[in-house]
């Protein structure tokens, strides 16, 4: 149930928008175990002055294909998977578009299945 929302420079091409799609959902299928069918994303190309971060601030250096990642989910998986995924996100998307790790940056937030609906109003809780 994430929904996906990634940021960047504007300038790149469907095809690596596309690249970049598939490795954040591969992670996701991988390491947090979601169906393969569970896919929600919103990708979002910014001019340079609409994108604003620190080139070097705990990390880096950055560079102008620096991407802004933040993945909405259900409940907690927990440190131990969270750490997981966040290794096997660099690294998809290293091998599938050539994104350096250092320009990876991500936020997770979890929320409760009451939290959620995938259309018609319906709640994934039962009615009460």
């Amino acid at each position: 149930m994430p929904l996906v929302r990634l940021a960047l420079v504007r300038g790149k091409s469907a095809e690596y928008l596309a690249s970049i799609s598939d490795a954040i959902h591969d992670a996701l299928v991988s390491d947090f175990k979601m169906p393969d069918e569970d896919r929600f994303q919103i990708l979002t190309q910014h001019e340079h002055h609409e994108m604003s971060f620190n080139r070097t601030f705990r990390g880096g250096p950055r560079s102008d294909n620096f991407m802004i990642l933040s993945i909405l989910g259900g409940p907690d998986p927990g440190l131990g998977v969270k750490q997981a995924f966040l290794k096997q996100l660099v690294k998809n998307l290293q091998a599938a578009a050539g994104v350096d790790p250092e320009d990876v940056f991500v936020t997770l937030q979890y929320g409760s299945a009451e939290d959620f609906s995938f259309g018609g109003g319906r709640s994934l809780l039962p009615d009460v």
